[in-house]
């Protein structure tokens, strides 16, 4: 992985820091080690672990989070834990020996009608990735995300989205769902069952502004925004998640107290969306932070 960058991005649990990275590390799901035994099938988190202060590892697709012993802060050694990392990623050394997807490991998909008619959720068993990526074209999944390309072949697939465990599809008029979400239900399992690569690189920003596409920045967790992404992340996100659609924090503007958030997956044209803005995300923010919300709106809706 040559040019890999890693950024320190902190959590609200101080012994716990994230070293995002700018290239994907592994194909979907995730990895937790709470010591060195446990991390026998990936070199970097055994390499993380002779650090006296480590105390357990996570490694998602994008980020590796780290939890510290108590005998140090992070803002003492986070920048050497960074450098180590980078360093690492950079001899393209293996972060975690992933073992094929068994024939025999019970994958299952189901679909699921959303509030958007034009949008299928098909949600798995199989955790897909740690990060919400949306391609509106075949264009954009082609240096992505495999799985998204393929899905894409089928003629009447419009966009798709996908996030921590589910499939978003978004289709063209020339079809119903009725006629052709078994034979998607299916492709996208067998896809699964296969091992196959789900994401192998997240959009670039060049790709993003190409394509009118709206990244979702990194979110200090601090202030007026920091509570406004912890409302939306524990009432908000699972509702809409369990439609197939995803909310996510854009900007706060502190003068006119306006909150700017971007729509996804099957939230994303979807008819009831703008209902779900005001009568659901405005309100609730305007209850749980008086007087500092005057308005919420989807800065793609």
């Amino acid at each position: 992985m040559k040019d890999t960058k890693i950024t320190i991005q902190e959590t609200t649990n101080n012994t716990i820091i994230k070293f995002n990275s700018n290239k994907i590390l592994i194909n979907g799901g995730s990895y937790e080690y709470n010591n060195i035994d446990e991390a026998k099938n990936s070199p970097l988190a055994k390499e993380l672990f002779y650090l006296p202060f480590v105390k357990k590892v996570f490694i998602t697709a994008n980020f590796i989070a780290i939890q510290r012993f108590d005998i140090l802060e992070w803002i003492d050694v986070q920048e050497e834990v960074k450098e180590q990392i980078e360093a690492y990623l950079n001899t393209d050394a293996v972060v975690v020996n992933e073992e094929p997807t068994s024939k025999k490991e019970a994958i299952e998909v189901y679909a699921e009608a959303t509030p958007n008619p034009s949008v299928m959720k098909f949600g798995t068993n199989k955790s897909l990735t740690q990060t919400d990526v949306e391609f509106k074209n075949i264009d954009e999944a082609s240096s992505s995300s495999p799985l998204a390309q393929a899905i894409f072949t089928f003629p009447f697939v419009k966009e798709v989205f996908i996030s921590d465990n589910y499939v978003s599809v978004t289709k063209y008029d020339m079809v119903e769902w009725k006629e052709v979400f078994t034979e998607v239900r299916t492709f996208i399992r067998e896809y699964l069952v296969a091992g196959k690569t789900i994401i192998k690189e997240l959009p670039s920003k060049k790709e993003t502004e190409a394509s009118n596409e709206i990244a979702t920045p990194t979110v200090e967790l601090d202030g007026i925004p920091g509570q406004i992404v912890s409302i939306l992340d524990e009432y908000i996100k699972p509702a809409v998640a369990s439609d197939g659609g995803n909310i996510a924090f854009r900007s706060y503007d502190a003068e006119h107290k306006v909150v700017s958030v971007i729509l996804q997956g099957a939230c994303s044209g979807c008819p009831s969306s703008t209902a779900t803005l005001k009568n659901g995300i405005e309100n609730l923010l305007k209850e749980m932070l008086p007087n500092q919300i005057n308005e919420v709106v989807a800065i793609n809706g």
